[in-house]
């Protein structure tokens, strides 16, 4: 009775919940145990999450501040399809656990050699940049230290990336049909693992 009451509410005559609402449901339950967790090293914190509470994010808008790298200059944002969105912003956080993803695609008339130069300067402010375009290169022990061995770039691709296992962020180029394809990413995650 109190379904079909909330759905006369909202002009549904179903007597069902919308889908929408269940699954923000079900996200907000698996965003519960993050917050539960213990609280160690809660001296710490990140500009972007909540130390004492929870959170998610989700959205199609990112751009060069949530991905710490700059546009190249002269490009635009790249849709693979017309639907599409170039870019996407998504984080789950609870106390120090949790975990941000930012993707951003764009495009220029720049040859892949140049914008991969371009990003090997931007990457440098992070750290040892890597080029994980060859063989994937094992990190050396440190459980910090970022390595290659997750990257399997396309032939064609390069893929430079900097930072930390908690903290990478990536850049991949390529070129395809007369334009150049790049993609940034931005990969942070906390927790009791990762610390």
């Amino acid at each position: 009775m109190e379904t079909r009451r909330w759905n006369r509410v909202a002009g549904r005559q179903t007597g069902r919940r919308p889908f929408g609402v269940v699954i923000l449901g079900l996200i907000f339950l698996a965003a519960l145990p993050l917050g539960a967790q213990d609280k160690k090293g809660s001296g710490k914190t990140d500009s972007g999450t909540d130390q004492e509470g929870f959170g998610i994010v989700a959205s199609k808008r990112a751009g060069a501040k949530d991905v710490g790298l700059p546009m190249y200059p002269g490009a635009r944002e790249h849709k693979d399809k017309s639907e599409d969105s170039p870019a996407i912003k998504f984080g789950l956080w609870g106390g120090n656990s949790g975990f941000k993803l930012a993707v951003l695609k764009l495009e220029s008339n720049d040859g892949p050699e140049k914008v991969a130069a371009f990003y090997r300067k931007a990457l440098k402010k992070y750290g040892k940049v890597l080029d994980c375009t060859g063989s994937p290169k094992a990190t050396a022990g440190n459980s910090d230290e970022l390595g290659c061995e997750d990257e399997h770039p396309e032939n064609g691709e390069l893929v430079q990336k900097a930072g930390t296992k908690q903290e990478q962020h990536v850049v991949g180029v390529k070129s395809s049909g007369g334009l150049t394809l790049i993609q940034l990413v931005y990969v942070m995650t906390r927790g009791s693992e990762t610390e």
